[in-house]
């Protein structure tokens, strides 16, 4: 998967480690999100940047590429994405191991059971250095919603100790993360539902 062609929106969008956990000094965490149109292939670029020092950081092992559950255990970038504005949204678990999931949910953690795996998952592209952590994720649309509404970004940090972290743009509750809580998603993007074509080569 290629990187983004055309530039990224200036703006990053910082996620913030929940009040009640100690993330590591200095570690940064940002998003960015943008359309693919530029490029005619249509869905959603996203781009996820760790940055400090990373030695502590503990990441998945390599694994084949595809659906798997459980990634929010260990170092996972996520997205929550509500459909127009009502109680449904979808979920995605990016996974450095190059694992990733999407779920369907008709309310606050009310998964729709009966959802197959698509056919067409997310493209992903890790970069990890000492001090950088970067994942770029290709959403088709075919796993986006018709009509978005507000979109919640976050991310699950583990460190070599196996403690782990949650960040999110917002954290609607002082005493512990919870990331489908829909008050945490604070980001109204103004990017198109794209139309259906093939990935990038």
């Amino acid at each position: 998967m290629p990187p983004l062609s055309g530039p990224w929106p200036a703006d990053a969008l910082p996620l913030l480690a929940h009040p009640t956990e100690q993330a590591p000094n200095g570690w940064r965490l940002s998003v960015w999100l943008a359309t693919a149109d530029d490029m005619h292939v249509g869905g959603w670029w996203m781009r996820y940047r760790l940055e400090g020092d990373l030695t502590a950081l503990a990441l998945p092992a390599p694994a084949l590429c595809g659906p798997a559950d459980g990634l929010w255990r260990h170092t996972c970038l996520e997205a929550f994405v509500q459909e127009g504005d009502g109680p449904t949204y979808r979920e995605f678990n990016f996974s450095p191991s190059g694992q990733w999931a999407v779920y369907r949910f008709s309310g606050e953690r009310q998964r729709v059971q009966a959802d197959a795996a698509p056919t067409q998952g997310p493209i992903l592209h890790t970069e990890p250095t000492a001090h950088s952590l970067t994942l770029q994720a290709w959403l088709p649309p075919a796993l986006l919603p018709a009509r978005t509404g507000a979109v919640g970004l976050s991310a699950v940090i583990e460190t070599r100790d196996g403690a782990l972290s949650h960040w999110a743009l917002h954290h609607p509750r002082a005493d512990r993360p919870d990331f489908h809580h829909s008050a945490g998603w604070t980001h109204h993007p103004t990017l198109p539902h794209a139309l259906n074509h093939s990935p990038p080569a």
